[in-house]
């Protein structure tokens, strides 16, 4: 089953490389992976994708918490939560399925970056699977000459913040 795991780690040269080196010493994949500080300068948030059972996850989950430079895990997948991941698309399109991308592109919010004769620099934000089908509905409509994804990015929804205490309730 795919997971997503939030990690808050120092942002420190090589915490990066150690989360990365316990997932390979112990033979995990890592399906996608973005890094980047937090509000908090001193603070990094890994999110990755990975595949496993529910117990191989639980077993990532503490492998990861002994970490030195680790100060939070959190397996958001079972929990509510937004999820985006962008895709940059290099289409090339001939003139007959113009309409059909400019239909796609409204339809699914696809954001034409740019436009020559029949390439198109296209720009889709959201859900992985979401992303999937766009590409595929995007390799349908042309060729897709190159294709750029980011990781996923996800964040629990409601009032728990991870790494801190969890905030009163309002209202």
């Amino acid at each position: 089953m795919r997971h997503i795991i939030s990690i808050l780690l120092q942002n420190e040269s090589g915490a990066l490389a150690r989360v990365s080196g316990m997932f390979a010493a112990r033979g995990y994949n890592i399906e996608s992976l973005t890094v980047a500080p937090t509000q908090d300068p001193a603070l990094s948030r890994l999110t990755l994708v990975t595949i496993g059972s529910d117990a191989v996850i639980d077993q990532i989950v503490k492998q990861s918490r002994k970490l030195i430079d680790v100060v939070e895990v959190l397996d958001v997948t079972a929990r509510e939560h937004g999820e985006c991941e962008l895709m940059l698309v290099k289409l090339r399109v001939g003139r007959q399925a113009a309409d059909r991308l400019e239909a796609l592109c409204a339809e699914r919010d696809i954001r034409v970056l740019d436009r020559d004769g029949e390439l198109h620099i296209l720009q889709f934000a959201g859900a992985g699977n979401d992303v999937d089908e766009t590409g595929r509905e995007l390799a349908a409509i042309g060729e897709i000459l190159e294709q750029v994804r980011s990781g996923t990015a996800a964040i629990e929804f409601g009032s728990r913040v991870l790494g801190a205490r969890v905030l009163a309730e309002t209202g």
